[in-house]
Order: C-alpha cells, then structure tokens, then sequence
C-alpha cells in the first residue's frame, strides 16, 4: 500500500460512531472513507460493489449482523475475499472467535486509543493483523502451557506451527525475544518502542524478523507462540 491511499468503508448503527471515525480516519493523509452504512446488509452491497481496502465493521447491526457481513465478505470460499476489520464495545471471547474464523484481520474495542485504529487499519489494508492488546492478552494466556484444561479447535483463533525455541530455522535473538515477550503482553508497537528504548522503525524489523522466523502471519500468532512455548513464564506484566 506504499505510496496509495487507503479506502475504508465503516459500518455501524450508530450515527456518532461512523462520524468519529470518519473524523479519525480521513485525518490520515494516507487514508480516506470512502462509504458509510448503517446495517450489515448495506454494508455487504457496498463493500462488494467499491471494493475498498479495509470493511471497518460494527457487529451489533440491523438487517445483517457484522460477523456475518464479515463471513460474507471474508469467509472461507469467498473468491476474491476483502479484509475486515471489526470494531465492537463488546468484549466478548465468542465474537472474536467467530470474528476470526470468519475471515476478520483485526478485531479493535472502540473504546481504544485513536493510534490503535488507524494503525489496525493501515495493517489490514497490507494484509496484516492487528487485534486491541487487552483482547490478544486474554485470549492466548489460556494458551499457557500450566492452564488446567487442554485447548479443543474452538478455544484457538488462529494456527500456527508447534515449534519450540530450539527448533526455529533461525533462533531468537535476545532483543526480539524481549519483542516477543512485550507483543504477547498486548503491547503496541508505539509501547515496545518506548520500553525497549529504539525507534518505531526499529521494532517493525524486529517484528518483521520474528514472523520470518516463526513462520507467523501477524503479532496474535507471535503470541501465541510465546505463551504456548514458555516465553512468557516467569514475567511481570
């Protein structure tokens, strides 16, 4: 997306809602709204019809709800699918799992800092992941290997490879495990760079190295990794 604007069409039932982000998002130089709807149904026409980069969706909507609009848009055997990111004030395990299994690439409370939306934004129109750090935290410290039941196929939003530290094509290096460590804290990228003391640029290397060498798609399945490896045994958060 280097050097192009963003499109974004929001969707939600709530009229000061899709003003507010309206307001964030077109503040981007990089980004502008290109359609608004206020139900699930529109939003699916829209989407299919403009095809804009990211589908910002609500998922308490009329006519269609924005998980469904989501597997519609998303899902597993859609050609062609879009990238959907959900934005919700339910803090609810059930919608973020459905959410992902559905296709979503992001899932952000909309209570959370202006930065943490334009910045999930920016990730899904590049294919990316981001999902709000105080979800990610408690959604993967169950992962932990000490928790006191196994996880079953419905537990796990995402897949990834079972490899230990020893066995990665390429180990870790002391600074990207201390990377691994704060992102399956639920870290920013903008909190990593002021805890680690480098620059915002830096850390994006350092992620972009560990998911190289992880094989891992995006930062959930970074820490993912970490707790079900130990990584993160032993910390103070």
């Amino acid at each position: 997306m280097s050097g192009m604007t963003i499109r974004v069409l929001i969707a939600d039932d709530q009229e000061m809602v899709r003003a507010a982000f309206r307001m964030i998002l077109d503040s981007q130089p990089d980004i502008r709204v290109v359609a608004e709807a206020a139900d699930g149904a529109t939003a699916v026409d829209q989407a299919r019809r403009l095809r804009p980069d990211v589908c910002l969706l609500d998922i308490r909507m009329p006519e269609l709800d924005g998980l469904e609009a989501t597997r519609l848009l998303a899902g597993p055997g859609v050609h062609d699918p879009l990238n959907v990111l959900i934005a919700t004030t339910f803090d609810l395990d059930e919608y973020v799992y459905r959410a992902l299994r559905n296709g979503a690439c992001g899932f952000l409370l909309k209570d959370g800092a202006p930065g943490l939306l334009t910045e999930a934004v920016r990730a899904a129109a590049a294919g990316n992941s981001l999902i709000s750090p105080s979800v990610t935290v408690r959604l993967l410290a169950h992962m932990a290997p000490h928790r006191s039941r196994p996880a079953t196929s419905e537990d796990r939003p995402v897949r990834i490879a079972k490899a230990g530290p020893g066995g990665l094509v390429e180990p870790l290096t002391q600074r990207e495990l201390d990377v691994v460590r704060l992102v399956a804290r639920g870290r920013t990228n903008e909190e990593l760079a002021a805890e680690l003391y480098v620059t915002l640029s830096t850390v994006k290397t350092h992620l972009g190295n560990v998911q190289r060498k992880l094989a891992a798609r995006n930062r959930v399945e970074i820490a993912a990794w970490a707790w079900e490896n130990g990584i993160c045994t032993g910390d103070r958060d």
